[in-house]
């Protein structure tokens, strides 16, 4: 058994240490093995951690229990993703409260270009559907990934418009991945793993409890480059999923609806508070993303025209192997300082090398 996912998962099960905890021990130790190894005395001076968590951290004893959850992953060919794994979603780590470990079944890029969350109201319109549908068609050629949280209403119109359009989709849950809630969205799940997947931070046995939700949501809105709310009161779960997605500075946009009508209450109210931008269509997403086609130069011109320093050679050379690379990638694998490397990205922007994506992503030219 792999002693390194054995120990980072264990990092989940002590008490009174959730995911921003668990950052702060492993920026400080390097790994989760030496969190537990660590003495509680040195333990005791992370930031944040203190004399009685330092205690849970010792005493802890449910090693066991990430036994029996590997044991189930590789029996259901569940995936674990720790926060240091080139596979997490990079964009969560721009979160200060990203999961310290992700539980995935399923094919798409989880760090695929690009990426958006749509959202809404259980209880949705004709209206609401139509233009859930009509965006992700109209999306289509984008080549995009729809995330969303596999609920009733606007979630499940999302899953369904994107398996119908041949768009990759992931659901993300508020429960272990041994289950389905709704169980109506079965057969939606199913047909997702073909061609999206399902994510979850919960182990399994872990029921949909209400208080599971919004730490599902942060999941949606910090994974994804934009969130779209569709339709959705003004208090709810769509909500507060817009207003992590503000709050981790991601773009926000509300689709407009009668000023009457409660189902659009919230995004009217997103949108009269500076929060969201209002969305009439596709071509305006697009647009406010920079997802434009552009010409692109040759590699031989790009070559013969441009003399690149040493650092921006490395960081080249990078975004070579890969369509897109976080800057969190490119801080582990050049082994440059955080400002030789914005000084580097910088200069080949400005020579039109490296194009900037949300979220702190970059992709040549």
């Amino acid at each position: 058994m792999d002693n390194g996912l054995l120990y980072q998962i264990s990092l989940t099960l002590i008490p009174n240490i959730g995911p921003v905890q668990a950052k702060q021990l492993l920026e400080h130790f390097g790994d989760a093995q030496t969190v537990f190894k660590a003495k509680k005395r040195d333990l005791s001076f992370v930031e944040g951690i203190g004399e009685i968590k330092a205690k849970s951290i010792k005493d802890f004893d449910r090693f066991k229990e990430a036994e029996n959850e590997i044991t189930f992953c590789q029996k259901h060919h569940i995936q674990p993703l720790f926060l240091k794994d080139a596979n997490y979603p990079q964009r969560l780590l721009h979160c200060y409260d990203a999961p310290t470990v992700l539980y995935y079944r399923g094919n798409a890029d989880l760090n695929h270009s690009k990426i958006i969350s749509i959202i809404g109201t259980r209880s949705h319109t004709d209206y609401g559907r139509t233009v859930t549908e009509g965006l992700i068609e109209a999306l289509q050629p984008q080549n995009i990934l729809v995330v969303s949280g596999l609920a009733f209403g606007i979630d499940g119109v999302a899953h369904k418009a994107s398996v119908k359009n041949n768009v990759p989709t992931v659901g993300v849950l508020a429960h272990g991945l041994d289950s389905i809630y709704p169980a109506q969205h079965k057969s939606l799940a199913k047909d997702m793993l073909l061609n999206g997947g399902l994510l979850t931070e919960f182990r399994k046995s872990t029921q949909p409890d209400r208080y599971n939700f919004p730490q599902r949501n942060r999941i949606v809105a910090g994974m994804s480059d934009a969130t779209v709310v569709i339709e959705t009161d003004k208090k709810g779960g769509s909500m507060i999923t817009a207003e992590l997605a503000y709050n981790y500075n991601r773009d926000l946009f509300a689709v407009p609806g009668k000023i009457h009508d409660n189902k659009s209450s919230g995004c009217l109210k997103l949108v009269q508070q500076q929060k969201a931008v209002l969305l009439t269509g596709a071509e305006q997403l697009i647009q406010e993303l920079g997802w434009e086609a552009k010409k692109k130069p040759t590699k031989k011109q790009r070559e013969l025209f441009i003399e690149l320093s040493a650092d921006e050679k490395v960081i080249v050379d990078i975004l070579k192997e890969k369509e897109t690379v976080s800057i969190d990638e490119l801080f582990l694998k050049t082994g440059l300082s955080s400002s030789s490397i914005a000084g580097a990205i910088l200069s080949l922007e400005l020579q039109n090398v490296v194009l900037s994506l949300p979220g702190k992503v970059y992709k040549l030219v």
